[in-house]
């Protein structure tokens, strides 16, 4: 009985301590942008509605996604392993032009708009010749 009393005991701890732990924003792999085929975007991402007529004018066309916890709790934490991967792939970051939630990546004459959430994402192609 002392043996089965600790064996309750123990796997009651563990399916405690698996239900406590809080789920993280994990990459396994990435896939090319439902706008642009040379952006990655993470593969686990799940697309949503495609934008090509909105009302900033500044914006070419966009695509929003869901993924859970990419922002962090309230979005307040930028995804540096993916911004890593963009890095990586020859998307320069314009830090001098972030504005809160919305940051922009460069590569040749092309620029890119990620605006992160929590458990979403939205980006954007930036028409040429933008101000933003």
């Amino acid at each position: 009985m002392n043996k089965s009393f600790f064996a309750v005991i123990l796997l009651s701890s563990l399916l405690f301590a698996n239900g406590c732990t809080t789920s993280k924003h994990v990459e396994t792999g990435y896939a090319e942008s439902a706008i642009h085929d040379d952006f990655p975007i993470p593969e686990a991402a799940k697309q949503g509605e495609i934008t090509t007529n909105s009302a900033n004018p500044n914006i070419k066309i966009g695509a929003s996604y869901e993924l859970d916890n990419i922002g962090g709790e309230q979005g307040l934490y930028p995804p540096e392993s993916y911004f890593q991967k963009l890095d990586d792939a020859g998307w320069a970051e314009l830090e001098d032009r972030r504005m809160g939630h919305v940051q922009f990546f460069e590569k040749e004459d092309t620029v890119m708009a990620i605006e992160i959430h929590e458990d979403t994402f939205e980006l954007y192609e930036m028409k040429p010749g933008a101000s933003f």
